[in-house]
């Protein structure tokens, strides 16, 4: 089969619309058209639900285009790791991280990877949790680093290090008053959380400090990503939780970050990988993460 068609199909089902989808391939209407029923031909099914004015995929449409993607990546792959070999690399590692997640360990993770083995393509993508999954299940990833554990049959997640969650507020707040601050008086004031279906597992880990707490929390947001969370946050709409070191990454100058008084609460980040022996480069890959998974510093004040 022409790849040629599978690239157009995909813009087509994207856009669920010829005009649009033509305008994004940079081709005439009248051959995209033609090259869709040709693939139908070829296929012997119906990919578009035609009987109505919208155009439509039906179920063996939805089918093929998850497959069509997972084979455009794959292609993808393929030449980056050609390119990749002609430029000297001897093998690649295909690392992702979850939405937001600027931790500064990973940073040191992947910059002692660069020194110890310069002749290893380390390839780095921001991608969320169920993304993750997929795309580690496809072997199109090799490790992921998520906040949550709730991997399906096939994948392995292993909590590689804990952090302590600090209090995030605005510049200008009743908070900065104290230098650490207690879950009663945090409790005190809105919240702004991440979406309990964002998927990063965050919002879990968080939830389940909350439960413990005497105080019920009045949350008046929701978002998906930590970059949301404290742009409210340093807009006075309420204060939310995370890492000190991951918000300090940020150079925030709209918010501060106060340490929780006593024993605060722990985050946990997962490596998440596929089950069974571990590649070479994985294994010296996942020595470092133990290596590195001592407590980073987290300073009281931004």
């Amino acid at each position: 089969m022409d790849f040629r068609l599978l690239r157009y199909f995909i813009a087509v089902a994207e856009e669920l619309h010829l005009a649009r989808a033509a305008q994004r391939l940079g081709i005439e209407q009248s051959p995209l058209s033609r090259a869709m029923r040709e693939l139908e031909s070829q296929l012997g099914v119906q990919l578009f639900d035609r009987s109505t004015r919208l155009t439509r995929l039906t179920w063996a449409g939805q089918v093929f285009l998850g497959e069509c993607r997972r084979v455009q990546a794959t292609v993808e792959q393929a030449v980056r790791s050609a390119k990749a070999a002609a430029q000297g690399y001897q093998g690649h590692l295909r690392i992702a991280i979850c939405d937001s997640m600027a931790q500064p360990r990973i940073a040191t993770l992947l910059a002692r990877s660069r020194e110890d083995e310069p002749e290893l393509e380390v390839r780095v993508f921001e991608l969320p949790f169920a993304q993750q999954l997929k795309m580690l299940h496809d072997d199109l990833l090799d490790i992921g680093f998520a906040f949550s554990s709730a991997v399906h049959d096939g994948l392995v997640a292993e909590s590689v290090w804990t952090d302590p969650l600090a209090v995030i507020v605005p510049t200008r707040h009743p908070l900065l008053a104290h230098v650490d601050v207690s879950l009663v008086e945090a409790l005190k004031f809105p919240l702004v959380l991440c979406h309990p279906e964002s998927g990063s597992g965050y919002r879990h880990q968080i939830q389940a400090m909350l439960q413990n707490a005497k105080t019920p929390p009045r949350v008046v947001d929701e978002v998906t990503t930590l970059g949301v969370m404290l742009t409210l946050v340093g807009a006075g709409y309420g204060i939310g939780f995370a890492i000190a070191s991951q918000v300090q990454t940020l150079q925030r100058p709209d918010i501060s970050i106060r340490p929780l008084a006593g024993t605060p609460p722990m985050l946990s980040t997962y490596l998440l990988r596929r089950k069974g022996e571990p590649t070479d480069p994985m294994k010296r890959f996942i020595e470092r993460v133990k290596d590195g998974a001592a407590p980073v510093d987290d300073a009281p004040g931004l």
